[in-house]
């Protein structure tokens, strides 16, 4: 793995900005500088019959008490992605911070009819909402073109269906199909500052005009998505970085700007609430040693007024269904 030769300024900044005392500054920069690797996670898409091949030779980590029982950690040096399960479509491979962020959707209440994924490659976050909120229909969105193949292909591997893919901006789906959606997830693009923790390159990602560029992107998919939730829908903010820009400040302009929206506790993510904002929200960062880090904010729609339907012009964006 590779490892950054010395602190920057700007990393020894954004510890100074995250933490008050000097060890937990410490502990945040060493895991950044000193990469670890994490315990692979595994979300099953569909769990095996008793008669067939199961994960005997992959040794599991006991879950902690958060964790969704369609989820299991392995122990760090496991490699389930070479596994006949996995290439069968038995189970998605991920870190478990994306399983941290994506347990917000837990605290959704069901049935869901409508679940869309705005930010889908490469369908982490899509797999885990049709485990957990079973919709009637799914649709994975991803903007960016080379990204698409990724997505169908490990959405078909998984047989996650029903399911839609499509390429478009989210400003797209704010003017065709606005409050139709029980549910709009969003893993927003960000900086990628924990990548480092997984010993990863992540050029520019603690400067300012990197944090800036990002949490501007940001703004304008969250404000997009808004418009897509049906009222007292759900709507999820989801990023892997670790600045404040990015995360809490983000969900404050969101809420100035979108008051019928109102942020949810979840619970049984409390332990890990912000100590950055009273707003419930909630971070993992890597010191905690059980991912490289993430963002996660829940919010509900509490407007009322009849949902939106979804007209057939829309289905002219769809690259694949399934």
């Amino acid at each position: 793995m590779s490892k950054l030769a010395k602190p920057s300024r700007l990393l020894h900044k954004l510890s100074h900005q995250l933490f008050a005392t000097p060890q937990e500054q410490t502990k945040f920069i060493a895991a950044l500088t000193q990469p670890q690797t994490f315990p692979p996670t595994i979300i099953w898409a569909h769990q095996p019959d008793n008669n067939q091949v199961e994960l005997t030779d992959l040794e599991t980590l006991p879950p902690v008490s958060w964790q969704p029982e369609f989820v299991t950690r392995l122990a760090a040096k496991s490699q389930p992605g070479k596994h006949p399960l996995h290439e069968a479509g038995y189970f998605y491979c991920l870190d478990f911070s994306s399983v941290f962020t994506a347990s917000a959707l837990l605290a959704i209440n069901q049935p869901i009819d409508l679940a869309i994924d705005m930010c889908a490659a490469p369908g982490g976050k899509s797999v885990f909402a049709w485990r957990s909120l079973q919709p009637n229909c799914l649709i994975s969105n991803e903007i960016i073109g080379k990204r698409i193949g990724i997505l169908i292909s490990n959405l078909k591997r998984c047989q996650i269906q029903p399911t839609h893919v499509t390429s478009s901006d989210s400003e797209k789906f704010a003017h065709l199909i606005p409050a139709t959606a029980d549910v709009v997830f969003v893993d927003a693009p960000c900086s990628g500052q924990s990548l480092l923790a997984k010993g990863m390159q992540a050029p520019g990602c603690f400067h300012p005009v990197t944090i800036n560029k990002n949490a501007n992107r940001q703004k304008r998919i969250l404000a997009n998505s808004a418009q897509v939730v049906a009222p007292q829908g759900y709507l999820a903010y989801m990023t892997c970085a670790y600045s404040i820009a990015e995360n809490e400040q983000v969900c404050d302009w969101f809420l100035q700007r979108f008051p019928q929206f109102q942020p949810l506790s979840v619970s049984h993510l409390a332990a890990y609430q912000s100590h950055l904002t009273s707003m419930p929200c909630y971070r993992l960062f890597p010191q905690e040693k059980l991912g490289a880090g993430g963002f996660v904010a829940l919010f509900r729609n509490t407007a009322t007024g009849e949902k939106g339907e979804i007209p057939p012009a829309f289905w002219q964006q769809v690259k694949f269904s399934l």
